[in-house]
């Protein structure tokens, strides 16, 4: 699969770069953070949300929403889903890492085609801002060594549901507080709706 960058013009529909801020202390707190041979995800971090750059994130990115920032760590190579939001996400990588992504615009019928997800590289150190309509999950690894990922989001993202959702239309799709996910097969992801056809792509 070919890798782009996140400074090609493939990559201005999924997102930004967020040049502006200064993540280097939230990328040193990163470090005493664990990296398990599978992947894990943490959505609320209290070192990390009471670092200076969270009121920037909150303040500049959120317009003053109340955020979280947790982080996404491990070893990946396999797409095995996707999922979006109602707002945008922000991923600062600490490692390098490879972002495989989407348009929520290209859902037919909660099914998606994994033959139209692109690969960005982006590189140890960078923010990227992923817009709400991205489709997006877990990074894969750029190197061995897996990677290091910090995920910047709304408060309350990603929790367990105060309600049940509806069995249909995109309700069917929603697995937790502002996430809807579309999963392959081959992840065997219980309770997802197994939407993704095509090769489970895999990064090598």
């Amino acid at each position: 699969m070919k890798i782009q960058k996140i400074t090609d013009e493939a990559f201005k529909k999924y997102g930004k770069v967020l040049a502006q801020y200064v993540c280097a202390e939230l990328i040193r707190e990163m470090e005493h953070t664990p990296l398990p041979e599978d992947v894990i995800y943490v959505p609320s971090v209290e070192e990390l949300e009471v670092l200076s750059v969270a009121r920037d994130f909150q303040n500049s990115m959120y317009g003053g929403l109340p955020i979280q920032i947790g982080y996404c760590n491990g070893h990946n190579h396999t797409l095995n889903a996707l999922e979006y939001h109602r707002s945008s996400e922000v991923n600062v990588a600490v490692t390098d890492l490879i972002l495989l992504l989407g348009a929520q615009q290209d859902i037919k019928e909660d099914t998606y085609d994994t033959a139209l997800v692109e690969a960005f590289f982006v590189p140890a150190g960078t923010a990227v801002e992923l817009y709400a309509t991205t489709l997006h999950y877990a990074p894969c690894n750029a190197k061995a060594g897996g990677f290091r990922c910090v995920v910047v989001l709304p408060k309350g993202t990603n929790e367990a549901l105060p309600f049940a959702p509806e069995a249909k239309g995109e309700s069917r799709l929603l697995t937790a507080v502002n996430k809807w996910l579309i999963a392959h097969e081959d992840a065997e992801i219980e309770g997802a709706v197994n939407g993704l056809k095509g090769e489970n792509i895999t990064i090598v």
